[in-house]
């Protein structure tokens, strides 16, 4: 990184700015830093104190400051002449210009056209035709698999059709498995460490600069990004998260080691809080898969959502593969893992709580307590499907008692009843974290029949969460 400066002129010596700039153009290699020495509020009363920064001028400060820099005291909301002719010739070059592109796009698509077809898609955002064919499909007695190498088969199988995936980790690499078999470092060729045609980046500890870059990849379009890093660790970059929601960019974290499950690491590690952080954003699609059909579905809609960033996350641990988990039934959000008729409970649950939740549900049964199961991988997909379907999954006549290994807040809104974290994790053995947590099959088909006994004692009609006034 080469820095230019503008010596010990103020931010308005405009000659020293434009000299900087120009001196910047020049090079090629490397991006460059400018500093400006500024002073807040330049030429107000006000100037140099945070009295300027968050109100405005008083009225006679204001026309003071008009009148220093040459504008009419009394005039409010005029942009001069001068400055929107300026303007118009930046318009009258942009369009000279976007049409010299134009007309080399098309001297392109004679001489290349199956390169312009494959650069138009990419511009439209269109995905390759049949691309899904690509995703993992699993049957029960599948070996069990943690949902993190879940997500490597899913880059795997894809990266050689949906060329425009690119993407990296902060560091984690072996842990987050965001590198495929083929892949080339993003590197310069001179290092012999990869070359510019790379699709490989190595971010380093820097989770909010990913965030940051993966927005500018996706901002400029052509580019799906994805950025790999430990759940707990997006907080780091919780301002680029956001900005990627409120901007439509289609970014995706490959999030993890998601919860206590993550074992001897500890509570530094272990996100509890993080989780209900991410969903409460709006326009931000948190994926928990419990196995390997509802983490190709968080893929298939992942890739599909240009306007939506998303989030993975995903276990260390292993996971079975679930009856009649499909990626048909996981693309929707929700959907009911295990049916009954006239159920005396549902257990509502994501990620690595689902195997408990289809084992307590079976202890529960053999008590004579029918029991549904449902999995609720991402609330965003969920929320967005027809009221009719929610309601069929999450329906009214018997009390839904929610489980996960994270802090309960949020699920009051799909349950009746909930159970997760009281605070931090700990460490040791994930089984015994688990364990001592109470997040076993036994426990949560004690809880159960508390839930189903406190529902019968209280009497009336028992009705879905999801029904509101308004």
């Amino acid at each position: 990184v080469s820095t230019q400066s503008t010596g010990s002129c103020l931010f308005s010596d405009l000659a020293a700015i434009y000299n900087a700039i120009a001196t910047a153009k020049k090079s090629k290699d490397k991006p460059t830093l400018i500093k400006l020495r500024t002073t807040i509020g330049y030429g107000s009363k006000l100037q140099g104190t945070h009295g300027v920064h968050g109100a405005p001028l008083k009225a006679d400060d204001a026309a003071s400051v008009k009148s220093k820099f040459g504008f009419d005291p009394q005039a409010h909301f005029v942009v001069p002449d001068e400055t929107k002719a300026a303007y118009a010739k930046i318009g009258e070059r942009g369009a000279a210009l976007e049409a010299e592109w134009e007309k080399l796009l098309s001297a392109y698509k004679e001489k290349y056209p199956e390169d312009h077809a494959e650069l138009s898609r990419r511009i439209a955002g269109e995905l390759p035709q049949g691309w899904e064919q690509k995703l993992p499909v699993y049957k029960v007695g599948d070996p069990a698999i943690a949902s993190r190498s879940l997500s490597e088969k899913v880059l795997q199988a894809i990266s050689g059709t949906v060329v425009e995936l690119i993407g990296g980790s902060a560091d984690l690499t072996g842990s987050n498995l965001t590198r495929v078999k083929e892949a080339v470092d993003f590197q310069p060729e001179s290092t012999g460490l990869g070359h510019y045609s790379g699709r490989y980046i190595r971010y380093g500890v820097r989770e909010h600069a990913m965030g940051a870059i993966m927005n500018g990849l996706a901002a400029y379009g052509g580019i799906i990004p994805f950025g790999g890093t430990f759940l707990n660790f997006v907080s780091y970059a919780a301002g680029a998260v956001r900005l990627s929601a409120l901007s439509h960019h289609q970014v995706i974290w490959v999030a993890t080691h998601d919860s206590i499950g993550l074992g001897e690491d500890g509570p530094t590690h272990q996100p509890i809080e993080t989780a209900i952080h991410l969903r409460a954003i709006p326009n931000l699609a948190f994926w928990r898969p419990s196995d390997g059909n509802e983490c190709s579905a968080a893929y298939l809609v992942a890739l599909k959502s240009k306007h939506t960033p998303s989030v993975l996350s995903l276990s260390r641990q292993n996971l079975p593969q679930l009856e009649n988990s499909t990626i048909e039934h996981a693309v929707k959000g929700g959907y009911v893992l295990h049916e009954v008729e006239k159920e005396d409970l549902t257990i509502v649950s994501t990620g690595s709580e689902v195997p408990l939740a289809v084992e307590a549900a079976g202890l529960l049964e053999k008590e004579g307590i029918k029991t549904r199961v449902v999995s609720l991988p991402c609330w965003e997909v969920f929320d967005s499907q027809p009221e009719e379907y929610r309601l069929s999954v999450l329906r009214s006549g018997a009390p839904i008692l929610s489980v996960e290994a994270y802090t309960t807040i949020g699920w009051q809104k799909y349950s009746h009843e909930q159970f997760g974290l009281p605070a931090w994790g700990a460490s040791g053995p994930y089984q015994k974290v688990y364990e001592s947590f109470g997040l076993t099959g036994s426990n949560i088909a004690s809880l159960g029949k508390k839930t189903v006994e406190f529902y019968k004692k209280k009497g009336g009609e028992v009705v879905s969460p999801l029904l509101k006034a308004f």
